[in-house]
């Protein structure tokens, strides 16, 4: 699948997006921001995801995002920072990425955060030490 259509946003009682395994898969619609019940999107192996929509900030349900080998993202956002239920966030092989945004210490409900084989990330921002419920810290 290179694309999920954009009427995808109106799945408002959708709590689970699988999309583990989508090699062609490239950019996700802006309308997935208004999955209002969404709690797990699952884009592990999505290696040519080039790029989360703003939007995505607006997911207040989810509590995970797994990113797990997108290793064409060029960046990740700083909206991810208004993810205020968000409990899991893997970036595992996740080559690509060069910096997380200052805006992850917002994250208050965060628990675990995989940072495993992030060969590009050079450091930590400050703000993480803003993450007062991170349980889990994976840097391997």
């Amino acid at each position: 699948m290179q694309e999920l259509p954009t009427s995808i946003g109106q799945l408002n009682a959708l709590q689970n997006l699988d999309l583990w395994g989508c090699s062609s898969l490239q950019e996700l619609p802006a309308s997935i921001g208004q999955l209002n019940a969404l709690q797990n999107l699952h884009l592990r192996g999505c290696s040519k995801l080039q790029k989360l929509p703003t939007y995505i900030g607006q997911l207040n349900a989810l509590q995970n995002l797994d990113l797990w080998g997108c290793s064409k993202l060029q960046e990740l956002l700083t909206s991810i920072g208004q993810l205020n239920a968000l409990q899991n966030l893997h970036l595992n092989d996740y080559s690509s990425l060069q910096e997380l945004p200052t805006s992850i210490g917002q994250l208050n409900a965060l628990q675990n955060l995989h940072l495993n084989d992030c060969s590009s990330l050079q450091e930590l921002p400050t703000s993480i030490g803003q993450l007062n419920a991170l349980q889990n810290l994976y840097l391997g």
